[in-house]
């Protein structure tokens, strides 16, 4: 099974996965499952280092692509199908990160394992965390 990570979710998994519902923890633990983490969330994780509102013990360009393989996740480039997918959501959640993951997972056909009660307005599937 292919599941999109929110954000959020992969950053618990690493610290704090006490955070993440029993049924999630062993999801994102099972070798069955094939974690994907969007370039967007790579994206959100400098910007809100570089603003001071995520501290890290390294810099995002070192920690990021290390804690991927760590963690087994396969990274999902953004294209231009997702972009443009992403700009004609509904603006039920304006967070452009969030968005950029609903529309990934609407075009890969991929649930999202997220905690975020926003996605619930999109035609997507989620995995409560």
């Amino acid at each position: 099974m292919r599941v999109l990570l929110d954000t959020q979710c992969w950053l618990w998994m690493l610290a704090a996965p006490a955070r993440l519902s029993e049924p999630a923890r062993r999801l994102v633990e099972s070798a069955d499952t094939d974690l994907l983490l969007s370039a967007a969330s790579a994206w959100e994780i400098a910007i809100k280092h570089a603003l001071g509102k995520l501290t890290l013990p390294a810099e995002p360009d070192v920690l990021v692509p290390a804690l991927m393989v760590q963690t087994r996740v396969t990274a999902l480039p953004i294209d231009h199908d997702h972009a443009l997918r992403a700009g004609r959501l509904p603006r039920h959640h304006r967070d452009p990160f969030d968005r950029m993951l609903i529309a990934q997972a609407q075009l890969e056909a991929v649930p999202i394992l997220t905690s975020d009660p926003h996605f619930r307005d999109y035609d997507v599937e989620l995995i409560a965390a």
